[in-house]
Formats: C-alpha cells, sequence, structure tokens
C-alpha cells in the first residue's frame, strides 16, 4: 500500500512537517482499516508492518524539515489476484465462496481506507465538512491514493464484468471505508498511531506495536464511553 499523488496545483507550498503528518495519518488509517476492520468483519489476522524512510541524506536538518515516506507492507487478506472471482471460486463451496468474496472485498475497503484517512484529516483541518458526496473515489488521487485507487480498481476488475457494475462497486465499497473512518472511536485510533509513528524515530513499526497502539486507543475510548453511559442522571 504505496502513497503516490496525481498532483494538483497548491497555493502554497506544503511544508515537510505537514507532509509527514499527512503521509503518517494516511497509513495510519491503512493499519487500522487491516487490524480492526478485519476483526470487526469476523476475518483472520494478517500480519504488516509499516516501513518509514527519509528522504535524501537529511539527517543535518531540522526535524521539521525533514521529508519522510511511509508505506505498510503486507496486510493483504488476497495475495494474488485471480483472472476472475467467479473462476477461483467455481469449485468452492458456498460458505467457501462467501468467504473468499468477503476477504477479497475488505482489501478493496482497506485500500481506499488509507487516502479517506489524509482525506479527512485535511477536512478537519481545515474546519470543513466532509461528506461521501465532497469526497468521491476519483478524488484520493488529491490525498495520496492514486496507487491505492489503481489497485483497489484491479480487485473490482476481478470481481464484475461490465463498468458501470464496477463503478457501483467501487462506489459501494468506498462508502463502507467512509463509514469506518467516520466511526469516532476508530478515528482516535488512527490519530493516536499516526501520532505515534511521528513520535517514535524509528524506519520499521512491526505488528505488534502497531495493534497495541491501536487497541489501547480503541478500548480505552469505548471503555470510558461505557463508564458514562452507565452513571446515574441527577
Amino acid at each position: 500500500m504505496n502513497r503516490s499523488y496525481a498532483l494538483k496545483p497548491q497555493t502554497s507550498p506544503i511544508s515537510a512537517k505537514e507532509l509527514s503528518r499527512k503521509t503518517a495519518v494516511h497509513e495510519a488509517g491503512h493499519a487500522a482499516a487491516i487490524y480492526l476492520g478485519n476483526k470487526q468483519k469476523q476475518l483472520p489476522p494478517v500480519f504488516f508492518q509499516i516501513d518509514i524512510k527519509q528522504l535524501h541524506n537529511a539527517n543535518h536538518l531540522p526535524k521539521a524539515t525533514r521529508r519522510w515516506v511511509a508505506k505498510v507492507e503486507g496486510g493483504r487478506l488476497i495475495h494474488t489476484l485471480p483472472g476472475s472471482v467467479e473462476e477461483a471460486t467455481q469449485h468452492f463451496s458456498a460458505s467457501q465462496k462467501q468467504a473468499y468474496l468477503q476477504a477479497f472485498e475488505a482489501d478493496i475497503v482497506n485500500l481506499l481506507v488509507g487516502p479517506l484517512a489524509e482525506a479527512n484529516y485535511v477536512a478537519l483541518r481545515d474546519d470543513e465538512i466532509i461528506n461521501s458526496s465532497l469526497v468521491t473515489p476519483n478524488t484520493l488521487h488529491y490525498y495520496g491514493g492514486a496507487s491505492d485507487l489503481k489497485i483497489a480498481q484491479e480487485y473490482i476488475a476481478c470481481l464484475v464484468g461490465t463498468k458501470a457494475e464496477q463503478e457501483q462497486k467501487l462506489s459501494e465499497l468506498f462508502l463502507a471505508a467512509f463509514h469506518f473512518i467516520n466511526d469516532r472511536p476508530v478515528w482516535r485510533a488512527v490519530t493516536a498511531l499516526a501520532n505515534h509513528l511521528l513520535l517514535h524515530n524509528q524506519n520499521l513499526i512491526e505488528y505488534e506495536e502497531i495493534i497495541a497502539v491501536l487497541d489501547a486507543h480503541l478500548f480505552s475510548h469505548r471503555s470510558a464511553s461505557n463508564r458514562l453511559r452507565m452513571q446515574p442522571a441527577h
């Protein structure tokens, strides 16, 4: 899951610090979807890690002006795309086919969540409203999603045949990704992981560390919410 751009004109240059934060939120979104999203769907756990690299030799520069890139390595339930899902599952039982389709669609959602997380961060930063009408699959190019969207479309081409069916399926899964990001405890966990990536000077954030951060912030928030609901009214 590589973060890449189709560039649009900027009214002012983006700072290295802001680019690093957008990158961190983007990859934290992918990570949350792979771990928390798959868990919500009762899908099997899948290994992944986040690889962080500094562009060019910039150790002599102040930290705020350095530029970093990050990507999620691994994390897919479907390792090799078939010619078509129908062909790949022709000898499956009904339950096996359903499980395969669920895993297939989960991978697509997880690809879309990264750029959607970045879009959500930008909207919150700029005090703007975000909804699934304003941010569409095509706009994900502007939030580091060019590569993610390309792979998602390759998946969808294996699922359904006609262009109209593919667009409908992409819209359906895009909406699922949008709802995931807009779950408040999930967003808090995404933000916490992004902060963790920015604060820790590590080239590799391993699976166990990622899920520890996500679990700690997701479940601590939900536990606090449950305690508030259980308090008697005065």
